[in-house]
């Protein structure tokens, strides 16, 4: 039964975003007590849709090269050969973590300019390190039973990663692209800072107008794609380990 609400619950949030989405003017009188007096409770400078589609284009193109890279090197130093590196990966995968947002931000923009490329560098380097450690827990936790019998049946190295290790793996690093992909989500609302496209516009506007309404609806819908998007990587993972 348990499963059967849950469902039903994951249906109506994703039906909700999209309907709203779609028809945003549906739910002004919904909006309109938290809007000044005379003002818009639907953001109506841009595309709600429009908007939400950037902002998630933005994430993805971030964190993809941010998993290639965080596993490359997880399985680079959980080899004997790469073992030597694991402390220069872990200091490299955590420069994201050493400064805040708004500083690559503000480091970026002089070198690549306004738009969408500082907030893909600050989404990339703070996707890094989660899935790094995520991808060299799971790897590393190969029972080494399971790991003899792959090399006693004659598999080479690269047979033994790609056709034992990583799948049994996988479940741990889909943990942490999760991680990653619900901290790039929420921090790509302060993209909007240096004229990249995304939901944070939506904020910013309600904040500089100091209207609620738009607060909220930028806030509510960065919160509800990040709920959606971790319970379904979620099911993956469940369903890889139940594979595995």
């Amino acid at each position: 039964m348990s499963a059967v609400v849950a469902a039903a619950l994951r249906f109506a949030l994703v039906a909700l975003v999209l309907a709203f989405l779609l028809v945003p003017d549906a739910f002004a009188p919904l909006l309109a007590p938290f809007a000044p007096p005379g003002g818009a409770a639907i953001y109506d400078r841009a595309s709600l849709l429009a908007l939400t589609v950037s902002h998630l284009l933005i994430v993805v193109a971030a964190i993809v090269p941010a998993v290639a890279i965080s596993v490359g090197l997880a399985i680079l130093v959980s080899r004997p050969i790469g073992a030597e590196f694991l402390p220069l990966s872990r200091a490299i995968v955590n420069i994201g973590q050493t400064f805040p947002p708004v500083a690559v931000l503000a480091l970026a923009v002089p070198v690549v300019g306004f738009g969408a490329w500082p907030t893909l560098i600050a989404l990339f380097l703070y996707g890094l390190l989660p899935v790094f450690e995520n991808a060299l827990a799971g790897l590393t936790g190969v029972p080494p039973a399971v790991a003899e019998a792959a090399r006693g049946s004659g598999m080479t190295g690269p047979q033994r990663l790609l056709q034992v290790e990583l799948p049994l793996a996988l479940p741990v690093i889909l943990e942490g692209v999760r991680i990653s992909l619900v901290i790039a989500l929420s921090t790509a609302t302060i993209g909007s800072t240096v004229a990249a496209k995304g939901l944070g516009e939506v904020i910013i506007a309600g904040l500089n107008s100091n209207n609620l309404a738009f607060v909220l609806q930028g806030g509510l819908l960065t919160g509800a794609l990040a709920v959606i998007l971790y319970d379904g990587l979620g099911q993956v993972a469940r369903l890889t380990a139940r594979r595995g």
